[in-house]
């Protein structure tokens, strides 16, 4: 059987006895992960029904082309079906002796569930005849038939299942019976009949004119239509919205295909000698080295996944009367599996009449507390060294470990989706301001804050409650930014939530519902889920396992990892959580609460006396801050960033502002009172900007008002002098912000030296605080050369990179028109979540002319995209010396960054 391009690969033995097989595992992106390990078993000797697969490519193929056959290819399909009509000695649809096939999906990346199969495929009225003479059994022969028609009529032409279940549950109603399994072969001949009308009733003969028979269409007779019309629907599976889903989920590309398993049928339900089972060669839930998993006598492989009758535990197998050998040759296969894969695998097989069968395996999926006790105890085994241990852990697996998770046997319904903005679950009553959620923390309740979008007036809420939803902005906004330093779950973008937050309520556009304040939701940070209610939560059981295996990641890493933390007890727990330093402590989010007044009084007086003194209030408290900040990273390098937004976000919301004047007015309040928030509201808008994220800010804002960073660098030195007098060797270093011209930062670096040099006089002590800048716009990073000139280090903000370089705003696009980006294949990914290449090119510039301009400098990178796997797989080729990101993705980037130096050997 040749053709010009290979598509169809035979499996499994000859009629003689002899493998035929033209694949192996290797091969899963033509054969697929199904396809390729029956491949596998076939050529190790197990015993694998034969059959034959159809590549990913055909499937890419026929989808590309508007489901249309490439040319030859049904052709080809024909001739592996004679082949494997000719090894097995049996014809399909024969009614003599007929060969019955199972057809099934099988992705190159493994996506269980989610496509589609059919089982028993060639049953029609003329091979059900040769089926019960085989068998001398017709019942299973009629409940094989009535389980054909079922799931082709549902899987194949898309109609209801329920049409058919409650066909069987009136059968069973008539009959006095209560299981599927009391139904006679008469009851199951009378239900096939039945079966049948309901699919000539149901299927449009329109769409299928080839089923059309005496003018009204009928259930296919011909085994070539079933197979080709199985077929199809396999292909056409790779596109249904759960796959669709589950890919953009699982970052598996939308191009790979799936291949199609055309295999012979071998039947668990041919009595008490036959099962039918699921299995892992290891427990997928904790790692524990047992055999793991459910089988059922008597059945076929879909009874067991769907929970329709109770199982029994796989251990119990080989203890079973008639099964005993099937088992213990099961248990050694398991054994095999492992060591031939050196991986925990998951495993499909079917008992007929004692002899057994195996029907699939693939690596199996896990929990992560599984994953890191499985690759220990396989380092430990001698099946893998330390190296595979690491590449073994999925790093955002380990997001289970360090947050609660929804309960996975939890049922709930899902009101609403947004962006899985901070990883993790909550669960409280709604609350939709920060002093209420203040107040139910203070008085014990648990609250989920929601917003419109938070800003740093929140925070104090958002430090309250178990979680934040907003209803706008994206994974880069306030909200979530400041959630994932926390550890706080986060679902942002909730585009359907429509919230009044003056009434304190809620609304689900294209729903009834109405959140008041008071009513328990629920969240997934992870999935980016909001349900009506309280969902079980599950809470992380950290173990040594993470230790060990992030201990022998941090051997084979290259790349630095440090955190982005603005707060002595976020610092401490970087440090707990291996981070070697702060990357980025953002010092606008020292200016809240309290201070919060004092910096608004510097804004808006024009009194140089009232500002100095604002100033001064400031410099003691920001001294206190990073004392605390160094001291807890005794020894480690802190990069301070001096202020960066710009002023307006620390003054009064104007619209609330405009609300209180105009309720003033109506209710005849004090004219004095309105008089002065009007004159403030003036001021107010005398800050407003048309884009205030390109305006007045970061460099410009300290070239603007130098007695800022001067209080800033002031204080950093003068902190760092106390800690040395006490013995002590903090390591701060200074982060001009925003720059884009190399005049900026010589200018801003000078008044640093020159307060560093003022305050190691004053103190007695030697101050050595280098000065580096953040490379965030594009103009910055093609001139990196002349930039590093005057810098120390530079660190990559990839966050204002991206938005400057794409034109995005990046608060407004991740909901406005992303998710249709990434619908339409404009976009690959949002690229705030993971790093675009072409911003990955300005990256790569900046730290190559970087080096040309100082060879001693530092590089890293300190936007969200630091706690990326993908995007830290990029910045390890890149060459960067570390990435930055929130406290509790330090241990996933310690993670990414080895299995990044890995993958470079």
């Amino acid at each position: 059987m040749t053709e010009p391009v290979k598509r169809v690969y035979a499996f499994g033995k000859d009629a003689q006895g002899n493998n035929v097989t033209e694949g192996n595992t290797t091969m899963k992106a033509t054969l697929g992960g199904k396809g390729a390990n029956l491949a596998e078993m076939a050529n190790i000797g197990l015993p694998v029904p034969p059959g034959f697969t159809i590549s990913c490519q055909t499937c890419m193929e026929y989808a590309n082309a508007g489901n249309v056959w490439p040319e030859g290819v049904l052709d080809t399909i024909h001739e592996y079906r004679l082949d494997l009509e000719d090894r097995i000695g049996k014809k399909i649809g024969d009614a003599e002796d007929p060969l019955l096939v199972s057809v099934r999906s099988g992705a190159p990346m493994s996506m269980p569930g989610m496509m589609d199969t059919v089982l028993n495929l060639g049953l029609n009225d003329e091979s059900i005849i040769g089926l019960i003479k085989q068998t001398e059994n017709p019942r299973f022969a009629w409940d094989s038939y009535r389980r054909f028609i079922q799931m082709f009529s549902n899987v194949v032409m898309g109609l209801d299942g329920d049409l058919f279940e409650n066909a069987i549950n009136a059968m069973k109603a008539v009959r006095g019976v209560k299981s599927d399994t009391d139904l006679t072969a008469e009851d199951l001949q009378e239900l096939v009949a039945e079966f049948k009308g309901i699919f000539t009733e149901n299927v449009s003969g329109e769409e299928y004119p080839a089923l059309v028979v005496d003018g009204s269409v009928q259930f296919p007779q011909d085994p070539m239509v079933q197979l080709k019309l199985a077929i199809e629907a396999v292909f056409g599976s790779w596109n249904n919205p759960r796959a669709v889903l589950y890919r953009k989920k699982n970052k598996i590309s939308d191009d790979l295909g799936t291949a199609v398993n055309v295999q012979c049928m071998v039947f668990g339900n041919k009595g008490n000698t036959s099962a039918t089972g699921v299995a892992f060669t290891r427990n997928p839930a904790n790692g524990a080295k047992e055999f793991y998993g459910d089988y059922l006598v008597n059945a076929q492989g879909e009874d067991v996944v769907a929970g329709i009758r109770n199982t029994s535990p796989i251990a119990d197998l080989k203890h079973v009367e008639g099964l005993e050998e099937a088992g213990r040759e099961l248990e050694e296969i398991f054994v095999l599996l492992e060591n031939h894969f050196h991986d925990m695998m998951d495993i499909e097989f079917t008992i007929e009449q004692g002899k057994l069968f195996m029907l699939q395996t693939r690596v199996g999926k896990r929990t992560a507390a599984a994953a890191l006790h499985i690759a220990i105890d396989m380092e430990k085994e001698g099946l893998i060294d330390k190296k595979e241990a690491v590449r073994r852990v999925a790093p955002d697996q380990l997001d289970q470990l360090l947050h609660p998770q929804f309960d996975k046997n939890a049922d709930y319904d899902v009101l609403a989706r947004g962006l899985n903005a901070s990883p993790g679950a909550a669960v409280g009553e709604a609350v939709f301001s920060s002093a209420d959620a203040v107040a139910a923390a203070e008085a014990g309740r648990k609250c989920v804050l929601v917003r419109w979008e938070t800003n740093p007036d929140d925070l104090a809420g958002m430090i309250a409650a178990e979680g934040i939803l907003t209803s706008h902005g994206g994974k880069t906004s306030h909200a979530a930014v400041i959630a994932r330093g926390m550890g706080a779950p986060c679902v942002c973008g909730v585009e359907a939530l429509k919230i009044d937050a003056e009434k304190k309520q809620a609304t689900v556009a294209g729903t009834d519902v109405v959140i008041k304040e008071g009513d328990m939701i629920s969240l997934d940070g992870t999935s980016g889920i909001v349900v009506l209610g309280a969902v079980d939560l599950v809470m992380p059981e950290l173990t040594g396992d993470l230790d060990t295996i992030l201990e022998w990641a941090d051997e084979f890493r290259k790349l630095g990892v440090r955190a982005n933390a603005d707060n002595p007890e976020d610092a401490k727990l970087s440090r707990d959580f291996g981070a070697s330093g702060i990357g980025l402590c953002r010092t606008e989010h020292m200016f809240l609460g309290e201070r919060k007044q004092i910096i608004q009084t510097f804004i808006l007086n024009d009194d140089d006396a009232v500002r100095e003194k604002a100033v001064g209030e400031l410099f003691e408290a920001q001294t206190g801050d990073f004392y605390g900040m160094f001291k807890e990273m005794d020894g480690l390098p802190v990069i301070v960033r001096l202020l960066d937004p710009p002023l307006h976000e620390f003054l009064e919301s104007p619209r609330a502002l405009d609300v209180e004047i105009a309720r003033l007015e109506a209710t005849g309040g004090d004219k004095t009172l309105i008089a002065e928030k009007r004159m403030l509201m003036e001021r107010i808008d005398g800050f407003a900007e048309q884009n205030p994220m390109l305006g007045l800010r970061g460099c410009r804002l300290g070239i603007v008002y130098p007695i800022l960073p001067e209080m800033q660098v002031r204080a950093i030195a003068t902190a760092t002098a106390k800690l040395k007098k006490e013995g002590l060797d903090p390591k701060p270093e200074i982060m001009i912000p925003l720059v884009s011209t190399v005049a900026e930062l010589e200018k801003l670096r000078a008044v640093a030296e020159k307060i560093i040099a003022e305050v190691a006089a004053e103190e007695g002590v030697e101050l050595d605080i280098e000065v580096g800048t953040m490379i965030e716009l594009p103009r910055a990073a093609v001139t990196a050369d002349e930039i590093a000139t005057q810098a120390d280090f530079f660190s990559f903000g990839t966050n204002d990179l991206t938005q400057t370089t794409f034109g995005f705003s990046r608060d407004d696009v991740e909901a406005e028109f992303v998710p249709q980006y990434l619908q339409e294949h404009l976009l690959p990914y949002n690229p705030f979540a993971t790093i675009d290449p072409g911003v990955a090119k300005l990256v790569e510039m900046g730290v190559k002319l970087g080096h040309e301009g100082n060879p001693d400098l530092v590089c890293g990178v300190c936007g969200e995209h630091g706690g990326d796997p993908d995007s830290i797989h990029t910045f390890n080729k890149i060459g960067l010396d570390y990435v930055s990101c929130s406290p509790y993705r330090v241990p996933v980037a310690r993670l990414a960054a080895a299995q990044a130096a890995l993958e470079e050997e």
